[in-house]
């Protein structure tokens, strides 16, 4: 689980750490220029210098992966830190000196080659410093915070907490520990690193779900514990809690069984959400340029709307509410206001007329609507500060969309599972046109695109989306 994630984190600093020593490479050219050429020979066109460059990059990159190659993470301080550039950039170095010396490339000078080193050292150091700071960044892109429980509670259980702890910096924490049977009526014995953490009851396990975020159970159990937990999964399972088992009471594991670690500890893992984690970063990503770009273009009809709303009705532009995001993660989402300030006050008196099923409030020609924001919720223009909360990382372009808390406190079970994808601004049955589904059907095609998802999918909806909303026929 975790390794997935450092692969992924080793590819973007490698290129990173690449971009820094090809500044590096630059800044030492421009420093070397500005000397006189008596002492340190002539200076040539810079193209002359690619082909070392090139040389460079590539060898930098191979000691860092020899230097890394049996740690996973970051260096854990700046001294630390220090050691591994001033390592690579010596022995690159002198491997450079060496090469230029045999070859004898008289065009690259050894001052050269030493200003580079220096430059290059201390950019190296100042990025290691703020790329240690930036993980956290990188973990929330990637796919958030991470809370987990861990089911068990004896030493093994202890390994995992540990481990756990240890993998903070990934976006990982121990939201709790709860206690899990032993054989038929006995219970586990409680290992003393284990106290000081929350403790939740097996019968309580349920209810704890539902009142707190929760992303991964992992069962730490013994055989015939595990042959109790029936339940448990189910639950797990109906509200698309991600659940890992460590198999740690196997006497060996087959090469046909696919196991995740976390560290070196096997886990089994059951999961019915999208687990490409390089696929969900690609969308990730693309959530984040795609809503700069979007935001950065469309600012001139955004303060354009913005007058609209303040001018034709009183009260604020920006409607804020909140909402719940990816494992029902509350966030303020925005929206371009288009109804009356007391919209929700009048709500209460509209609601023997709503047109949903279900927790949902719906309302074809709902008067609590302003003249213009008839408009803007016909073409969806209200939606648009919402590319605000995709850049943030709280929604993205398509994913199911994000339920405010009292609709939640009602789901039924299996309707909980639409949570475990962050929500979107636009989804499955918004794309179909279907404006009038009831709420199950509505929950269903949720699910539906959460257990088909693609990166093709998200295009069709993206591009079905369009014309829907050109039409006015969304909302």
């Amino acid at each position: 689980m975790i390794r997935r994630k450092y692969r992924i984190a080793t590819l973007i600093y490698a290129s990173l750490e690449s971009l820094v020593t090809l500044l590096s490479f630059l800044a030492a050219y421009l420093l070397r220029a500005h000397f006189p050429s008596g002492y340190f020979g002539q200076v040539f066109p810079f193209r002359s210098y690619v082909g070392v460059l090139i040389v460079v990059l590539v060898l930098w990159n191979i000691l860092f992966v020899l230097i890394r190659l049996r740690k996973q993470g970051l260096a854990q301080d700046w001294s630390e830190a220090v050691q591994e550039v001033s390592l690579t950039v010596f022995a690159g170095t002198v491997l450079i000196g060496a090469a230029i010396f045999v070859l004898k490339y008289e065009f690259i000078s050894r001052p050269f080659i030493a200003i580079f080193a220096v430059v290059n050292f201390v950019f190296l150091c100042v990025f290691r410093v703020y790329a240690k700071a930036g993980v956290s960044q990188f973990t929330h892109l990637l796919d958030g915070e991470r809370q987990a429980l861990i089911v068990g509670t004896d030493d093994k259980a202890a390994q995992v907490a540990k481990a756990l702890e240890e993998a903070y910096e990934w976006g990982y924490r121990l939201a709790g520990i709860v206690r899990a049977p032993v054989g038929i009526s006995s219970s586990q014995p409680v290992d003393s690193s284990l106290r000081h953490y929350p403790f939740i009851e097996l019968d309580q396990l349920s209810e704890a779900l539902r009142k707190h975020v929760v992303d991964e159970v992992i069962f730490v159990a013994d055989k015939n514990a595990l042959a109790q937990l029936e339940e448990v999964f189910l639950i797990c399972e109906e509200e698309g809690i991600k659940t890992r088992v460590m198999l740690s009471f196997f006497p060996h594991v087959t090469s046909k069984i696919y196991l995740e670690a976390l560290q070196d500890l096997p886990l089994l893992t059951f999961s019915t959400t999208p687990e490409n984690e390089y696929l969900l970063f690609i969308k990730s990503i693309f959530d984040f340029l795609a809503s700069a770009f979007a935001l950065t273009l469309l600012a001139p009809l955004l303060c354009i709307v913005a007058l609209l709303v303040k001018v034709t009705s009183p009260g604020p532009i920006i409607f804020r509410q909140v909402r719940c995001g990816l494992g029902g993660r509350k966030f303020v989402l925005y929206k371009f206001r288009s109804m009356v300030v007391e919209a929700e006050e009048i709500k209460n008196r509209l609601s023997h007329l709503n047109e949903r099923s279900g927790p949902v409030f719906k309302l074809s020609n709902d008067p609590r609507c302003t003249p213009i924001g008839r408009w803007l919720r016909k073409f969806s223009v209200d939606e648009l500060p919402q590319l605000w909360n995709i850049l943030k990382g709280d929604m993205s372009f398509v994913g199911p969309r994000p339920p405010i808390p009292e609709e939640v406190e009602h789901y039924e079970r299996w309707q909980r599972r639409r949570l475990r994808m962050k929500p979107g601004l636009t989804c499955l049955w918004q794309a179909q046109g279907r404006n009038d589904i009831d709420f199950d059907e509505w929950m269903k095609l949720d699910l539906q695109y959460i257990d088909t998802w693609s990166l093709l999918l998200d295009l069709k909806i993206c591009l079905r989306t369009i014309p829907i909303v050109l039409l006015g026929k969304g909302r």
